[in-house]
């Protein structure tokens, strides 16, 4: 009886094993969004700081220096701010549209079963806080904002249920992960068909034959970035010039990335098994790395075997991530969150519709549609709640979706550039936003909690 009792513990510790190793990435990220949530939130504190200041005028003046950079007949003469939105948040949604590409093809959004729940509830979390936007904002000049509220912010959602550590259920952070890669999907569809204010048909064809030439290229087998950045840069330009929004281009980049590897795993681990065989040494090989040149070739082999053997498109995520949390985001939230909050301005704002509709979108909104949407494919049994999850938590986590800020501040400098209700919009995005972080949080934590309280009897 020994032995089936060992061969249990064994699989037992593999499988513990393996599931960590499972979750692993989905850690390493709700990691970095944490931290990236901090300095998006220092960056906005500073911005709001630096507006209600002084100083006002020269954060104005500092986003309207103008910047030209052009060749063959094509010259962009933007201002700063112009280069930080469509510029760089262009990389912001390159990894979005690598984030989406991934879990499609091998994450949470690989199958229709473990798909439906997150989509359906990012569905009903974009739908039901447009309605509400669109229904206190019928007319005027406050409707093409009804996109606000329809956005989520991950780095926010997941720093809040991060400070809570082991209380919250790792499937909670796979769920809402899943969830907010489809609502940015969403938010680029909107992005594409919505706000778009006019069509160039020649430099939307030009734009599509660029496109066709990187997929060309990923069905040729080009595994290098490199000639997918030279095309991809070109490609970023027309679709600006053509009328759609330049960032529209990184999702549509990043579709193109190649998934698959110039190796599979056992042709490099036979491949890394040939090179490692060349380390033969008489006792001890020491630091021989620095004296013999057959080391020093087969360290480079190995490092090429490695190259080849990990996905453009992993390999890309996880070097750009880095830059895109903790620079490109921050940068985005420190040229986009001023407003001024002088109480002359701020208590009219407060009744204002565009106000009263963005806060309205994003904390009944962004609850009632999530929550209702999962709830509803629940009970027609089409999904199924992750392991360790109830409604409870589903409702808590709705809640916190409601922290829109990175995204709704985009969509709110497209729909209100140059015009009175842009201030108004941001408003809204703060107090709704703030709103839905304590009354989420607080939910999240009473659930948790309740699920750790043991029975007393």
């Amino acid at each position: 009886m020994i032995e089936p009792v060992f061969m249990k513990k064994k699989i037992f510790r593999e499988g513990e094993q393996l599931g960590r190793l499972l979750l692993r990435p989905f850690e390493l990220f709700a990691e970095k969004e944490a931290s990236s949530g901090i300095l998006i939130l220092l960056a906005s504190a500073a911005a709001l700081i630096w507006v209600n200041s002084g100083f006002s005028e020269s954060y104005e003046n500092l986003w309207h220096i103008r910047t030209l950079i052009g060749a063959a007949g094509i010259v962009l003469d933007r201002p700063l701010h112009f280069w930080i939105n469509d510029g760089l948040m262009a990389l912001f949604f390159f990894l979005v549209g690598l984030e989406i590409k991934r879990e499609v093809l091998v994450g949470e959004l690989g199958s229709f079963r473990k798909a439906f729940l997150p989509v359906s509830a990012a569905v009903g979390g974009m739908l039901v806080p447009a309605l509400i936007y669109f229904a206190l904002n019928p007319a005027g000049p406050g409707l093409r904002g009804w996109g606000i509220p329809m956005a989520t912010d991950i780095a926010f959602v997941i720093g809040a249920m991060t400070v809570l550590g082991s209380r919250i259920p790792r499937g909670l952070i796979v769920f809402i992960t899943a969830l907010a890669i489809a609502d940015d999907l969403g938010a680029v569809l909107v992005i594409a068909l919505f706000y778009t204010s006019y069509i160039s048909v020649h430099y939307l064809s030009i734009a599509a034959v660029l496109l066709l030439v990187l997929v060309v290229m990923n069905v040729l087998g080009f595994r290098k970035t490199l000639p997918y950045a030279l095309v991809g840069i070109p490609l970023w330009l027309f679709v600006h010039l053509s009328g759609i929004h330049s960032t529209v281009a990184g999702v549509l980049i990043a579709m193109t990335i190649p998934a698959r590897s110039r190796y599979d795993t056992d042709d490099f681990l036979n491949r890394a098994s040939a090179v490692l065989s060349q380390f033969q040494c008489a006792g001890s090989c020491g630091y021989s790395v620095y004296t013999n040149s057959e080391h020093q070739s087969a360290v480079r082999s190995l490092a090429t075997l490695c190259r080849k053997v990990e996905p453009p498109l992993i390999r890309l995520e996880f070097h750009l991530h880095p830059w895109v949390v903790f620079l490109i985001v921050p940068i985005f939230a420190l040229a986009n969150a001023g407003v001024s909050l002088q109480l002359s301005t701020l208590l009219p704002a407060l009744s204002d519709p565009v106000v009263l509709g963005t806060i309205a979108g994003l904390v009944l909104g962004k609850t009632l549609g999530i929550s209702f949407a999962s709830w509803l494919a629940i009970r027609t049994r089409i999904a199924e709640l992750p392991e360790q999850l109830d409604l409870r938590h589903i409702y808590a986590g709705s809640i916190l979706c409601g922290i829109g800020f990175t995204m709704s501040l985009f969509i709110a400098n497209l729909a209100f550039a140059g015009t009175p209700e842009l201030a108004t919009a941001k408003i809204g995005i703060f107090a709704g936003s703030l709103i839905s972080f304590l009354a989420g949080f607080t939910m999240l934590y009473v659930v948790s909690r309740k699920k750790e309280e043991p029975r007393r009897h």
